[in-house]
């Protein structure tokens, strides 16, 4: 057990599936409303989970690290720590640095969710920066919001009007780097109508 490296996380939002009680036992905090906007949707009650992670001799008891990360981190992270080479197809960085608290840790330009239901749901993590666009495949008018999450992480103040520079570099990353899936054998709506209003 001396060198073996746990890593405990969550899957993505609280649900009420099961019989579970969020609401009880707080379950989306600090986000509020319903149950944070839990499970299927894009805001921070609904995809931030925590992660712990131990590995004796290795990282510091009770340090922390506020580094953005994703489960599709993991891959690069473990074949990092195996002393494998990270695949050069994976969007996945290796979190390996901030493990050990070493310099050097790779960041995300971007983080990219795309959802079909509950209306039609894309997001957009830039740093600090968060653009959330909902109703893009209902009849409801789709919204544009624009979030600080240093600033507000429980996502009460929309600031997209005040910046229309963080907006179009999000429509830009949307643009050059998006591919549309392939899905042959689903029947599952395809959202092509960006992160910016036409």
């Amino acid at each position: 057990m001396k060198n073996t490296l746990i890593v405990f996380t969550s899957d993505n939002g609280p649900s009420s599936a099961g019989g579970a009680d969020p609401a009880y036992f707080e379950s989306a905090k600090p986000f509020d409303g319903e149950y944070g906007r839990g499970k299927g949707f894009l805001y921070e009650g609904g995809i931030r989970v925590p992660m712990i992670a131990s590995w004796p001799a290795k990282i510091q008891p009770g340090s922390k690290s506020d580094q953005i990360s994703v489960h599709y981190d993991m891959l690069a992270t473990f074949a990092d720590a195996a002393g494998y080479k990270v695949p050069s197809d994976t969007d996945g960085i290796s979190l390996l640095p901030t493990f050990l608290s070493e310099k050097g840790q790779k960041i995300h330009e971007f983080l990219y969710w795309e959802f079909p239901s509950y209306g039609g749901q894309v997001a957009m993590r830039m740093g600090d920066w968060k653009v959330v666009r909902q109703n893009l495949l209902n009849e409801e008018e789709p919204t544009l919001e624009l979030y600080n999450l240093k600033e507000d992480p429980t996502e009460k103040t929309n600031v997209a009007d005040a910046h229309p520079k963080i907006l179009a570099k999000a429509a830009e990353i949307f643009k050059a780097e998006r591919t549309r899936p392939e899905l042959e054998n689903f029947k599952i709506p395809i959202i092509d109508n960006g992160l910016l209003p036409e």
